[in-house]
């Protein structure tokens, strides 16, 4: 099972609405299934209806679990290149939603299918 805590959540909620009406994305990093922190990867590049990962500056760094990023329509349902990228890059993935509550959120593992992410 995995947790966020929720001054990371809601660290990555206020950069979602700082973004708003771009898309925000990062990725998360985690000890003991417990995601504490993310790690904004140079050249990341923020559009209406996309985040563009440059993986090549993703760093070498194996407390990096998954990726986060935001829909600004409200939607957390991945699209099928959201599936393609959780498949390739951890096996926890996170897509907020507008209006960015710390309720707004849903949680993937790599298949896309949801798991349960607890707010500690």
């Amino acid at each position: 099972m995995w947790s966020i805590r929720q001054r990371t959540l809601r660290m990555i909620m206020e950069a979602s609405l700082d973004s708003y009406p771009k898309e925000f994305g990062a990725f998360m990093k985690a000890e003991k299934n417990v995601i504490y922190e993310i790690a904004i990867l140079p050249g990341t590049v923020q559009g209406d209806h996309h985040t563009l990962f440059y993986l090549y500056n993703k760093p070498i760094d194996f407390s990096i679990v998954g990726s986060v990023h935001s829909h600004p329509s409200g939607v957390p349902i991945p699209s099928d290149a959201d599936l393609k990228m959780f498949q390739n890059t951890g096996p926890i993935h996170v897509i907020v939603g507008y209006p960015y509550g710390l309720n707004n959120f849903i949680a993937y593992d790599r298949n896309g299918n949801p798991v349960e992410l607890k707010v500690i």
